[in-house]
């Protein structure tokens, strides 16, 4: 079965509230089956024009669990710190 993934693409806009997002999400994706692969390490744009800079990638077992994680009341409940404090691309993607 393919893996399911979350790639995210973000442009900090409010550090303080995005810290408050950045100190929880973690632990409720690794609940929700998550494993971080990428998060926020170095990164260059070799092609096109990217004003979001920090790049977030997370693996679950299908594509189906990452659906599932995303809509999760548990991530959901957290996420508007994520809104309101950074613009984002966020893709959800199954793997080869």
């Amino acid at each position: 079965m393919a893996r399911g993934y979350w790639i995210v693409h973000i442009k900090v806009t409010d550090p303080e509230t995005y810290r408050r997002y950045a100190d929880v999400a973690p632990a409720i994706v690794k609940q929700l089956g998550g494993l971080y692969t990428v998060d926020a390490g170095r990164a260059e744009t070799a092609e096109g024009d990217a004003s979001l800079d920090r790049h977030v990638v997370v693996e679950f077992p299908s594509y189906e669990a990452a659906l599932t994680a995303f809509r999760s009341d548990a991530y959901q409940s957290v996420v508007h710190l994520r809104h309101s404090s950074s613009e984002c691309l966020f893709t959800l993607a199954e793997g080869a």
